[in-house]
């Protein structure tokens, strides 16, 4: 990165005193410009805007989501914003990444950016994007800059980003004005944009508002069908994504468990945005770990690898994947002894996913499997199968939930009520992960050491559909056969 990449704030419009934008970066000082290189750079620039433009594939998707969101809070200002860049250190940002209710309702994915559902008089609401207009030839706001366009690079007009996205767009920087002028009942999704908020401060409660963030949660328990697309094209790449990690299984063995984190990583970005969450890469006792994501330890041959990683679709819907892969391509006897006990569990938690039953379904019936193999490994003594599962025992080793709805978060619908989502009912067009696993800690002493430091853990998505289920990650081999028979095929 050069010096000068580091930013500049530069002059804004003439108007900046009363339209500034809600949340503006400081870049420092302007440097010292000369009238002649100042207008100098006023010209010569030809015209680059885009005509004939398509709407986004989700345009009309979004239309009936707000649609829809319209119809539940009527008379009333919603307002939903994108958020802001976050500083990872200095003068650098994280990779912006819009909020997930954000790009739901707008499929738009740029930083700074605010939905407002603005009622009308004769019902329903007027839909407007407020967004970062392209920055400013005249006054060298795209140069001066540190954040316009010959640093940052281009941005969508008002005009294209109107066309691309089917919906009225207008500058964030009059954004402030027009919210503090609002009359009536409004409605803020907090914690995304604090100036937004700053600006909303006393017309909004804590109590509407979290009404309304569960709201917006809970339209998304069900997929349409582009999502429902996006999320098979996910499992599809994250699929050829597991493929790469096996073929350079060697050189992980040669190096750490950074490398098969690296490898993903690249086809993630290849196919995709990113990956949707922290790559886990854990090798050895670090698949006892649930969230292990240093990925810094030794990739040893003999030892079980625990891959749990997702693409993240250029429009951010992701997978989320679990394989336990045996390092040297075939799992010992004991180690496939215990991962046959997962395969079973999991096996009985997907015939459990179906129109009709009830979310928790799934989860107890892969718990009760697994309590049962416990049970007849002799870890509980003589107690029951019944006992040790109505008191929860078999928790120990299984640790956590046996799934969870997926889309544009990897743990999705994370606001909605409890009797809507883990005490609710599956229906179709719900895509949730089913992941049990047996987690024997390095250190645990109550049971045989030859269970010590082994995790496993099998991943799936699925699709609940009219009539059953489908999983979007059938094409990565489940049971341990033909996990060594895949993974003989591309190492050969």
């Amino acid at each position: 990165m050069s010096e000068q990449s580091s930013g500049v704030q530069g002059p804004r419009d003439s108007e900046e005193l009363e339209d500034r934008p809600i949340a503006q970066r400081k870049n420092g000082l302007t440097p010292a410009v000369s009238d002649e290189l100042g207008e100098n750079m006023r010209q010569g620039w030809a015209d680059t805007e885009r005509h004939g433009l398509a709407p986004i594939p989700q345009a009309a998707h979004t239309a009936r989501r707000r649609a829809a969101l319209s119809a539940r809070f009527p008379g009333e200002l919603l307002v939903v914003p994108a958020g802001n860049p976050i500083v990872r250190a200095n003068d650098t940002h994280y990779p912006f990444r819009p909020s997930s209710d954000y790009l739901y309702l707008t499929g738009d994915q740029t930083e700074d950016g605010v939905l407002v559902l603005e009622p009308e008089e004769d019902g329903g609401h007027r839909a407007v994007a407020y967004l970062r207009p392209r920055s400013d030839r005249d006054n060298g706001e795209f140069w001066l800059d540190g954040h316009g366009e010959l640093w940052d690079g281009r941005r969508n007009s008002l005009t294209e980003n109107e066309r691309l996205l089917g919906l009225p767009c207008r500058d964030v920087r009059t954004l402030e004005g027009r919210l503090r002028a609002a009359t009536g009942p409004v409605r803020l999704l907090r914690e995304v944009d604090a100036g937004v908020e700053a600006a909303l401060r006393d017309r909004v409660t804590p109590e509407r508002d979290e009404e309304f963030r569960v709201h917006l949660s809970e339209m998304r328990l069900v997929k349409d069908d582009f999502e429902i697309a996006e999320l098979r094209f996910a499992c599809e790449a994250t699929v050829r994504g597991f493929e790469d990690v096996v073929r350079t299984l060697d050189r992980a063995v040669e190096t750490s468990e950074r490398y098969i984190e690296g490898t993903f990583f690249l086809r993630a970005r290849l196919e995709g945005n990113a990956v949707g969450y922290g790559t886990i890469c854990a090798a050895g006792p670090h698949a006892t770990i649930m969230h292990w994501v240093r990925n810094d330890g030794d990739v040893r041959p003999g030892e079980l690898l625990l891959l749990d990683a997702g693409v993240e679709t250029n429009r951010f819907y992701t997978a989320d994947l679990t394989r336990t892969l045996p390092i040297d391509g075939r799992f010992t006897p004991f180690q496939r002894k215990i991962y046959d006990a997962v395969y079973a569990a999991q096996e009985a938690g997907i015939a459990a996913v179906k129109p009709g039953a009830a979310y928790r379904d799934f989860h107890h019936a892969a718990q009760r499997v697994l309590a049962e193999h416990l049970v007849s490994w002799g870890l509980f003594g003589d107690r029951p199968v019944d006992e040790v599962f109505d008191l929860g025992l078999h928790r120990r080793w299984t640790l956590t939930g046996t799934g969870h709805m997926l889309g544009l978060d990897v743990h999705d619908c994370a606001a909605a009520r409890t009797e809507t989502y883990v005490d609710g009912t599956l229906e179709a067009g719900m895509v949730l992960t089913v992941e049990p696993g047996l987690y024997f800690q390095a250190d645990d002493e109550t049971v045989p050491a030859e269970y010590r430091g082994i995790g496993i853990r099998i991943e799936d998505d699925i699709l609940v559909t009219e009539s059953g289920n489908e999983s979007l990650s059938a094409a990565l081999p489940r049971r341990a056969e033909e996990i060594e028979d895949w993974m003989a095929r591309l190492r050969a």
